[in-house]
């Protein structure tokens, strides 16, 4: 596929949601905006899609607690290329349409017709800030050109129970989608695999005509303005739309998608990334993860009292110090400190958390600035319920700037 069609795409990335199911991590921050990994934000691994695809133009669609994403973007992402036409630049609502914040994602992109009528693309790209994933964005494009798609609506398999969560989609033989629908009591499974369902991805190709049709005839109605409730079903039997299963159609390396939804989700999936040889891997070549590396000074650690400091199958990031302490199956964000004696053991602990001499913390998220007092025993039983939340999956979170003693 020529460059001409990447240049002839724009990009929207709906980055406004409240993140809810993440609270309290969405307390000050918008979702897209909440450490992974130690060195990246959630949104980090969309754009980094976005560049390693040729993609340039990219408005980010902001709501709910944006300045947290307005900062890490302006720290981050100020690499573009305005003289060859790049950008990356944060939408919040404009009111122009209408008198309301974003009703749903499709009011999201319906609010802001006037950059499409700006731009003038050939085809829109909309996708979600706040999965984690890799996907080479240019190849569903070029599949979606092929087939001269109205929309072409990415996807990936999942076992039949979890498919109740998510939009669920039919495609016959030659990949055009004949049913869809929005989180359903009875998911259809693939006639090939009876125990597995196609699921929407939440990253969606369209030709631009199409979707402005479509985003202004829901908007005269009272549907909930959404795009997998409302838009994709409606337009379905009427246009071509396709779906492009990355199962069938990526390389093993772009398979990956993860929608970090819930508390247990994302703890999960941050410790997939310490396996010994993780689905998603940070390390692997030829896809680089752009992040805010900082002024931060290497990662150390130093024996103190004759106390080894051991880490085992962990991520330090630069500028976080461990002394004489142990990290097993943990994720240190950078200026993290552990002290003499302390135990970390399968957990997140975000930028500037300091765990005192002695501590001892089990499957627990620490949010950022928050010191761990010496001999706090955090994440060992359930006396912590009475303090911090605890989710179904048994993970304690600790709220940033919690006083705790």
């Amino acid at each position: 596929m020529s460059r001409s069609a990447t240049d002839a795409t724009l990009v929207m990335v709906l980055a406004g949601g409240q993140g809810e199911r993440l609270f309290p991590l969405t307390k000050k921050r918008a979702k897209p905006a909440v450490p992974f990994g130690g060195m990246y934000r959630i949104i980090d691994f969309t754009l980094s899609n976005c560049l390693n695809s040729g993609l340039g133009r990219i408005y980010v669609l902001t709501q709910h607690k944006s300045l947290s994403l307005d900062r890490h973007l302006r720290k981050t992402w100020s690499i573009m290329h305005p003289e060859r036409g790049e950008f990356i630049q944060t939408v919040p609502p404009q009111l122009q349409l209408v008198s309301r914040w974003y009703a749903g994602t499709a009011d999201a992109v319906f609010q802001n017709l006037d950059l499409l009528d700006e731009e003038r693309p050939e085809h829109v790209l909309i996708l979600s800030g706040d999965h984690v994933y890799r996907m080479d964005y240019e190849r569903l494009l070029a599949f979606h050109v092929e087939r001269d798609a109205d929309l072409t609506l990415a996807c990936t398999q999942v076992p039949s129970p979890e498919a109740r969560r998510m939009g669920v989609l039919e495609a016959d033989a030659e990949d055009r989608i004949t049913a869809f629908s929005e989180k359903p009591e009875f998911p259809v499974p693939i006639p090939s695999h009876p125990d597995r369902c196609r699921v929407n991805m939440g990253v969606y190709i369209f030709r631009t005509e199409a979707l402005v049709r479509a985003i202004i005839a829901d908007a005269k109605t009272s549907s909930l303005h959404d795009f997998g409730h409302c838009i994709i079903p409606a337009m379905v039997p009427t246009h071509r739309t396709y779906a492009y299963d990355v199962l069938e159609r990526c390389p093993p390396t772009k398979h990956y998608w993860q929608d970090v939804g819930t508390l247990d989700t994302y703890f999960e999936t941050n410790m997939d990334l310490l396996a010994v040889d993780p689905a998603f891997d940070l390390f692997a070549p030829g896809w680089p993860i752009r992040h805010h590396g900082g002024q931060y000074p290497p990662a150390l650690m130093r024996s103190s009292h004759d106390r080894d400091a051991r880490a085992i199958d962990s991520i330090l990031c630069p500028g976080s110090i461990v002394t004489g302490g142990s990290v097993v199956r943990s994720i240190l964000s950078p200026r993290v400190v552990v002290e003499t004696g302390a135990l970390v053991e399968q957990s997140i602990l975000f930028p500037r958390v300091r765990v005192g001499a002695g501590a001892t913390l089990h499957r627990v998220i620490v949010d950022e600035n928050v010191t761990i007092p010496p001999d706090t025993m955090i994440g060992t039983s359930d006396a912590d319920r009475r303090h911090f939340l605890v989710t179904a999956g048994g993970v304690t979170v600790v709220p940033e700037g919690t006083l705790i003693g």
